[in-house]
């Protein structure tokens, strides 16, 4: 499947790789132009404007989320299903490269969601992305972050403790409070555009956006082709989804 989709082992630098396994997460760089950026906030205000206060609904619904809906956050939810505008944003060759050498080459998507950090609002508690440890190697997720917005240490950016999905430890098992900054946490702070992979049991989470604007986000989910979905694709897809997609990328989302 993954080779259909462009992926091979030479599109991650040995950095890169090193990185990945031993800190937990990576920057891909600037993968999205400034138009798509254009569009893909076209895009988003406009499914704002249509789902007001339904937004998320497909997400909040899931047995498997593993945050509940967030006060400080506004979210889009089932984005496979929104437009051809966010199928780049799962299927892109060098994000598919970094998922499966974090989770082996049986991946399918888990959930593609936006989440734009309130002003004044977005924190969030250090926590992994999976309801128990796991021992290192035996990794069930992996996330991705892609930047609408710049990501700066003042509108919220993503923290992460590099290193602690070795420790197959939770946050909660190991530091008092895990809302206070960690002595060894790091900020995803880069331009809009740019894509971070991070192994969703790295212990991370947002930080407070202290700015006058919005903070935007899209998250293009992984999880091991033997896990549940976050979205369950076969309940969720829709006919012209299907009709317009290639037999790989169906596959990468499980039906």
């Amino acid at each position: 499947m993954l080779e259909n989709l462009g992926v091979d082992k030479n599109l991650l630098s040995q950095d890169e790789k090193t990185a990945l396994r031993e800190k937990g997460y990576i920057s891909l760089g600037k993968l999205l132009s400034d138009e798509d950026l254009k569009r893909i906030s076209q895009r988003i205000n406009t499914l704002i404007n249509e789902e007001q206060d339904q937004m998320g609904s497909e997400l909040f619904d899931s047995p498997y989320i593993r945050h509940p809906k967030e006060a400080g956050a506004d979210r889009l939810a089932d984005l496979v299903n929104k437009g051809p505008i966010f199928d780049r944003i799962y299927t892109h060759p060098r994000l598919l490269a970094a998922i499966s050498y974090v989770l082996g080459e049986d991946i399918k998507l888990s959930s593609l969601n936006y989440r734009a950090a309130k002003p004044g609002q977005g924190a969030q508690k250090l926590h992994a992305d999976w309801h128990e440890s796991v021992p290192e190697g035996d990794f069930k997720v992996c996330n991705s972050i892609w930047l609408i917005d710049d990501f700066t240490s003042q509108n919220g950016a993503t923290r992460v403790v590099p290193g602690t999905h070795k420790m197959g430890r939770l946050p909660e098992e190991v530091i008092q409070d895990p809302w206070d900054s960690h002595p060894e946490e790091v900020l995803c702070t880069a331009p809009a555009g740019t894509v971070f992979v991070v192994n969703s049991h790295t212990w991370h989470g947002g930080t407070t956006n202290h700015t006058n604007e919005y903070r935007r986000c899209i998250h293009s989910y992984f999880c091991r082709g033997d896990q549940p979905q976050q979205t369950d694709q076969v309940k969720f897809i829709r006919k012209d989804t299907m009709n317009r997609l290639d037999p790989a990328v169906l596959a990468l989302l499980g039906v």
